[in-house]
């Protein structure tokens, strides 16, 4: 389970990002940080249940460093603020739409799909929407996928419909996002109690059929292009 301690640990890093805090403090860390990839293989144990695809991953693969990659930020302060981790097949780094793990301070989220993906995966995805519409749209729409998630984030999208597909066409919104991602905020004392694992395993249950979809296309387009 996860302590306070975490939270609290992130809350003095805020106000304490420099190295010299951070390395006195590493002891802590690496306590937390023991408790988050106990839950990430947990996590990962309770998904394969229900999606093969991740059956092999380890925690390692999933879990983001704390360290900020600064070479090209205003913002200098060396470490994250947040622990984070993306299941997905191949690991985080893989290109397939997984599911995410955000333990922030006030801003803890469940998430998933597939965030600002290559132009050619994004190709892929709009053409698997296209040719599959009714089928994502029972998806999208499904009670229990609107409970835990509402619906798409649309902070980024297409003015017009993106290059090769018809301007016609009658879901052209579905195709005009440049990323399929969907979130879901929990409480910060929901995380800290003996509920949160199965509130994870239940808004990932609701996921599933989203994430089977996008990468059901990517695979597909990549085993034409083999």
């Amino acid at each position: 389970m996860i302590s306070k301690n975490l939270f609290l640990f992130l809350r003095e890093l805020k106000q304490n990002n420099h190295k010299e805090w951070f390395h006195e403090h590493k002891p802590v860390y690496q306590i937390i940080r023991k408790q988050f990839e106990q839950l990430i293989a947990q996590t990962i144990l309770d998904i394969a249940q229900f999606d093969n695809s991740v059956k092999n991953i380890e925690p390692k693969q999933c879990i983001f460093r704390i360290n900020r990659d600064i070479r090209f930020s205003k913002d200098k302060s060396p470490y994250k603020t947040n622990f984070g981790a993306f299941i997905a097949p191949g690991g985080r780094n893989s290109g397939f739409a997984g599911y995410y793990i955000h333990l922030e301070p006030d801003n803890c989220l469940l998430a998933g799909g597939i965030y600002m993906p290559p132009p050619d995966r994004l190709k892929a995805v709009r053409k698997e929407i296209f040719e599959n519409t009714e089928e994502f749209k029972q998806i999208i729409h499904h009670k229990n996928f609107k409970k835990h998630f509402g619906k798409i984030i649309s902070d980024k999208m297409l003015k017009t419909a993106p290059k090769g597909f018809p301007k016609d066409f009658k879901d052209i919104d579905l195709l005009k996002y440049k990323h399929y991602t969907v979130i879901k905020k929990v409480p910060e004392d929901m995380v800290t109690s003996d509920k949160f694992t199965a509130e994870v395993s239940k808004t990932f249950i609701a996921l599933y059929p989203f994430n089977r979809f996008i990468n059901e296309g990517i695979n597909y387009q990549l085993s034409l292009n083999e």
